[in-house]
């Protein structure tokens, strides 16, 4: 009797504690949110690696043989128009300056009196006309020498920054030889590919203004402060790699390009009809883009894309997807495959516009 009541009082005890504390706590489900691929007109940029000129790039060269007398400029610096920037010895040249007034003196005593006896009829015309000959040659051996002297002077044919120097103070310098560079970067020619297919999207829309207008990717990753103008095509297409050049002015007022630097051209392109993602939709697995797409019975699936250009916040996709598709924009990493969740469906713009919000803060 005594058993079978401590059973009773045993099976009573167990009850009261399986009703206060339940072995299974019922889990609190998660909505997911997800979207829909979108079709919309986008205007992208698409980026050719380009080449950076001066507007104006020149070699500096001695136009006479001497020693290297005066450097009056520093590599780097910014010259004026006219400025003096280098001086070949003089000497010679000045010895054969005075030595041609000389002879110009002696011819114009001579001609002086020639014509005299010529009009008192003592000399024939052609003595006179020899000795005005002999004169006229005079003269110009006299600027030929004049020339040879300025030319010992090498001034700056226009404003400019000076480049790396080739010859040093006391060189001797050979006619023709490299001295320095001249560089008028106030603005700047940039070089840079356009494929065929791509030159003749170009084409169709070359009198829109803002097709005109491309930007500059620097070496570290920075765009430029100021757009560029597509203003020439090269004529002809090479034959090799079926690419046509183009040339893009940059304005360059802080003198920040140099020549001879390299970066990406960024040109905008009319896409019709894109199909847009947003970028946080997608992971990656062996260098392979895949979303997760929810069916009707809101199971998940992965499902591998292909991503033709990448924007801000953005991919454009060219095969994998369509405007019905159901993808997953967040808790990728709570999910797997085939499983069944619970989902919110969440407008693309708005999306787009909490990832931009997101982004500025």
């Amino acid at each position: 009797m005594k058993r079978i009541h401590l059973s009773l009082l045993l099976f009573y005890t167990c009850f009261n504690m399986a009703c206060d504390h339940p072995s299974h706590e019922k889990e609190i489900e998660t909505t997911f949110l997800v979207t829909s691929p979108v079709l919309k007109d986008t205007l992208v940029y698409k980026d050719y690696v380009c080449q950076i000129h001066s507007i104006n790039h020149i070699e500096i060269r001695s136009q006479e043989r001497g020693y290297l007398q005066k450097i009056y400029i520093d590599e780097g610096q910014f010259v004026k128009e006219g400025q003096i920037m280098f001086q070949i010895m003089p000497l010679i040249f000045q010895a054969e300056k005075q030595k041609a007034q000389a002879n110009v003196s002696f011819a114009e005593i001579e001609y002086l009196t020639t014509k005299s006896l010529a009009d008192s009829n003592i000399v024939s015309k052609n003595e006179l006309a020899l000795a005005k000959a002999k004169l006229d040659k005079e003269k110009a051996e006299l600027s030929l020498a004049q020339a040879h002297l300025m030319f010992t002077e090498i001034h700056a044919p226009f404003s400019g920054m000076m480049g790396r120097f080739h010859k040093q103070l006391g060189s001797l310098i050979d006619e023709g030889e490299l001295l320095s560079s001249l560089s008028d970067n106030s603005k700047m020619w940039v070089y840079f590919n356009v494929p065929e297919a791509e030159y003749l999207e170009y084409a169709n829309f070359a009198n829109t203004d803002s097709l005109r207008k491309v930007k500059l990717l620097m070496a570290n990753n920075q765009l430029f402060d100021h757009m560029g103008i597509v203003e020439t095509i090269e004529a002809d297409f090479n034959n090799e790699t079926g690419n046509i050049a183009f040339r893009a002015t940059f304005p360059n007022p802080k003198k920040i390009l140099r020549h001879g630097e390299t970066g990406n051209i960024q040109m905008p392109s009319n896409i019709k009809k894109a199909l847009l993602i947003p970028q946080k939709a997608t992971f990656e697995i062996l260098d392979k883009k895949f979303v997760f797409v929810v069916d009707e019975n809101n199971v998940v699936k992965s499902r591998q894309i292909t991503v033709g250009l990448e924007m801000p916040h953005l991919y454009l996709v060219t095969a994998g997807l369509n405007t019905n598709d159901k993808i997953l924009i967040e808790g990728l990493r709570k999910v797997k495959n085939n499983e069944k969740i619970k989902t919110e469906f969440m407008e693309f713009q708005k999306v787009m516009l909490e990832s931009n919000e997101l982004h500025a803060e």
